[in-house]
C-alpha cells in the first residue's frame, strides 16, 4: 500500500513572498534588477531573431551597400550591448543573492544556536537542520537559486507573449502542435527529474560515505590506529564497495536521462519537420518570402525554448519551494520553554534550588533516567554528586540548569517553578563547565570571556590563574591574543586535553554565576593537576553555591554534602566521613578506588 504523499506545509506563491519580504528587508534591489536582466535577455533573442530575416530583406531589394552596413552595425550593437548590459545586471545581481542567502543562513545560525536544549536532542529537530542547512549551503541551493528561477521566468514569460504575438498570422493547429510537443517532452524529462530529485538523498548518502571513510582514512587522529591494527585495506574493500553501488545508482540515473533525451530528439524532429512542411506549403502556395521564411521558422523554434522554459521553471520553483518549506519549519520549529515570554528573574544575593518528585525520561527511552528524585540544594553549598556511568548525575545537572524539563516533578528557585521564567535569564545564574568541550577557533582571552568586545583582560588573568593555566598561556607566542586551534588559524596552537579542561574552568569562573556548575572538570587532568584545583577550589567557589560532578570519590572530601545517585535516585547522601562509617555504596565504591592508590594491595 502506497504511503499517501504529505502537503507541503507553505505553497511555492508563500514561499516567494516570504523570500520576498528578506529580500526587501535586506537587498531590495535585486526585485529591479532581476527585471531588468529578464527583458535584457528577451531583447537580445529578439535582435537574434529579426537580424538574418533584415538583411535577407535589403538583399532582395538591392538595397545600397550603405543601408546594409548599417543594419548590419545596428543589429550588431543591439546584440553587444543586451548581451553586455544582461551579463553586467547578473553580475552585480550574485552578491546581493549570496547577501540574501546569507541572510538565511544567520536565521538558521541564531536558531540552531539559542534552540531549547532538548531540541538539539530531538531527531526530527537534527534532521530538519540539516535539510535546512542544504537549502543555503552553495550558490545552487534554493535560497539563493529561486532569485535565478524567478527572473528566467520573468524572461521566459515575456519572451512566450512577445513570440506568441509574433507567430500569430499563423495556422493555430501548428501553434498548438508546437505546444502540445513541449508538454510531452517536459512530461517525460520532469518524471526523470523528479526522480533524480527525489533520489537525492540516496545520492548524498553515498557522497557522504565516501567522504567520512577518506577522511578518516586521512586523519592524523587514527594514523596510528591505521597503521597499528593494519587497517588500510579493510577501509579501501569499504570505500570500493561504497563506490560501486554509487556506480550502480549513477548507471540508472543516467539511463533514464538518456531515455528522456531521444524523447526530446523525437519529438523536436518532428516538430521541425512539421513546421518545415507548412512554411514551405506557405511558401509555394502563398508566396511566403524566404525572409518571413527564416523569420517564422526562427521564430518557432525558439518559441519551443519559451514554453519549455515557463515549464521547467514553474518546476525548478517548486523543487526550491520544497526546500524552502524545510527552512521556514526549521526556523519555526516549536520551542518547549518560554524564553523572552517568562517572567524575570527576581535578582538575590541567594539562591535555592529544589527538585520536587523530579522524573525525566529521554525522548524513546524505555525507563526514567531519574525517577521521583527529590534534592535541596541550599544557598551558598558546595555539593558533590557521585555514582556510576549511567546513573543519571549528568542529567541530574541538566535538569538544575534548565537545560532540561522535568517529565514529572518540578525544579524550582527559591520556590517558583524555573518553567515560569524567562529562560535566557535563569540561565545567567550558572557558570558551568561540561564534559563536552566547546572550544572555539579564536584567541585564548576570547575563549575565555565568550566575546570579542569589553573583555576584561585583567579579569582573564585572574580567572587562568585561578584555573592554573597561566604558565601555559605566558609561554604562548602572543600570550592572551594567541589563536587556539587550527581549523581556521594555520598559526593557532593545540591545547592537551588537561589544558583545555583548565580553559573551560577559566571561562566558567569569568562568567561569575552565583551557582557554579563542575561536570566531571579534572577528568583530563593528572594527579597533581587534579590535586591543584582541589586546592584552589574554595577560594573560585567562595560566596557561590556550588555542585560538582566526579567519579573519583577522594575529590569529594571538600565538598559540605554529598549524594551518591544510583538507579535514577538517591540512595546514600552525606559527608565524606559520614558515608564511609555508612558502609554503604559510596564506602565499597572509594574502598574499590583507594586499592589504586596502595602499594602492594592484592585485588
Amino acid at each position: 500500500m502506497k504511503t499517501k504523499k504529505q502537503r507541503p506545509t507553505y505553497s511555492l506563491a508563500q514561499n516567494v513572498l516570504w523570500m520576498g519580504k528578506i529580500a526587501w528587508n535586506t537587498r531590495k534591489e535585486i526585485f529591479l534588477l532581476c527585471v531588468l536582466a529578464a527583458l535584457m535577455e528577451v531583447l537580445y533573442y529578439l535582435a537574434q531573431l529579426y537580424i538574418a530575416p533584415e538583411i535577407l530583406r535589403l538583399v532582395e531589394r538591392h538595397a545600397p551597400i550603405g543601408n546594409l552596413l548599417r543594419t548590419i552595425v545596428f543589429f550588431t550593437a543591439a546584440l553587444f550591448l543586451a548581451l553586455g548590459f544582461k551579463e553586467y545586471l547578473l553580475r552585480c545581481v550574485f552578491p546581493i543573492r549570496v547577501d540574501i542567502r546569507c541572510t538565511v543562513i544567520g536565521m538558521i545560525i541564531h536558531k540552531a544556536s539559542a534552540t531549547s536544549y532538548p531540541n538539539t536532542l530531538n531527531a526530527d529537530f537534527i534532521k530538519l537542520r540539516e535539510k535546512a542547512w542544504d537549502s543555503c549551503n552553495s550558490n545552487n541551493s534554493a535560497t539563493e537559486q529561486i532569485w535565478q528561477e524567478l527572473t528566467n521566468l520573468l524572461k521566459d514569460t515575456g519572451g512566450f507573449l512577445v513570440y506568441l504575438t509574433i507567430l500569430s498570422n499563423l495556422d493555430f493547429t501548428l501553434l498548438a502542435v508546437i505546444i502540445v510537443t513541449c508538454l510531452i517532452g517536459f512530461f517525460v524529462s520532469s518524471r526523470t527529474n523528479d526522480w533524480v530529485y527525489q533520489h537525492r538523498e540516496d545520492e548524498n548518502v553515498y557522497y557522504t560515505k565516501k567522504s567520512y571513510i577518506r577522511s578518516k582514512s586521512q586523519s592524523p587522529v587514527l594514523a596510528k590506529d591505521i597503521r597499528i591494527f593494519g587497517l588500510q585495506n579493510w577501509l579501501n574493500d569499504l570505500l570500493d564497495q561504497v563506490h560501486n553501488v554509487y556506480l550502480d545508482f549513477r548507471l540508472k540515473v543516467e539511463k533514464k536521462r538518456l531515455a528522456a533525451d531521444l524523447t526530446e530528439a523525437v519529438l523536436t524532429m518532428a516538430r521541425n519537420g512539421i513546421a518545415y512542411v507548412y512554411l514551405i506549403h506557405m511558401a509555394l502556395d502563398e508566396g511566403l518570402g524566404v525572409p518571413e521564411f527564416v523569420l517564422y521558422f526562427s521564430a518557432v523554434s525558439t518559441f519551443t525554448t519559451w514554453v519549455t522554459g515557463i515549464l521547467q521553471d514553474v518546476s525548478k520553483l517548486h523543487k526550491n519551494s520544497l526546500d524552502i518549506c524545510c527552512v521556514r519549519e526549521f526556523l519555526e520549529y516549536p520551542e518547549p520553554f518560554p524564553f523572552e515570554e517568562g517572567e524575570p528573574i527576581a535578582w538575590a544575593d541567594r539562591y535555592e534550588l529544589k527538585l520536587e518528585h523530579v522524573s525525566f525520561r529521554y525522548p524513546e527511552a524505555k525507563e526514567d533516567t531519574i525517577h521521583d528524585l527529590n534534592l535541596v540544594v541550599h544557598p551558598g553549598e558546595k555539593l558533590a554528586v557521585v555514582g556510576l556511568n549511567g546513573a543519571g548525575k549528568t542529567t541530574l545537572v541538566k535538569l538544575l540548569c534548565g537545560l532540561l524539563d522535568p517529565t514529572e516533578g518540578r525544579v524550582l528557585l527559591n520556590g517558583k517553578d524555573i518553567r515560569d521564567f524567562n529562560r535566557k535569564e535563569y540561565y545567567r545564574l550558572f557558570s558551568a563547565v561540561f564534559q563536552e568541550f566547546s572550544v572555539l577557533d579564536v584567541t585564548v582571552a576570547e575563549n575565555v570571556a565568550q566575546t570579542s568586545e569589553g573583555i576584561d583582560y585583567a579579569k582573564v588573568e585572574s580567572c587562568l590563574e585561578k584555573a592554573g593555566l597561566t604558565k601555559a598561556v605566558r609561554e604562548l607566542p602572543k600570550g592572551l591574543d594567541t589563536h587556539v586551534g587550527r581549523d581556521v588559524y594555520l598559526d593557532g596552537i593545540l591545547f592537551s586535553g588537561g589544558q583545555t579542561q583548565r580553559l573551560m574552568l577559566a571561562r566558567a569562573l569569568y562568567k561569575d554565576g552565583p551557582i557554579l556548575i563542575l561536570d566531571e572538570p579534572t577528568a583530563a587532568l593528572d594527579p597533581i593537576a587534579e590535586n591543584d584545583i582541589y586546592r584552589k577550589y574554595h577560594d573560585m567557589t567562595k560566596g557561590k553555591t556550588s555542585v560538582f560532578i566526579s567519579h573519583r570519590l577522594a575529590s569529594t572530601r571538600f565538598c559540605d554534602r554529598i549524594i551518591f545517585v544510583a538507579d535514577g535516585g538517591i540512595v546514600e547522601e552525606g559527608t565524606h566521613e559520614s558515608l564511609l562509617a555508612l558502609g554503604g555504596a559510596y564506602a565499597k565504591l572509594f574502598e574499590v578506588q583507594s586499592r589504586y592508590y596502595q602499594e602492594g594491595r592484592a585485588f
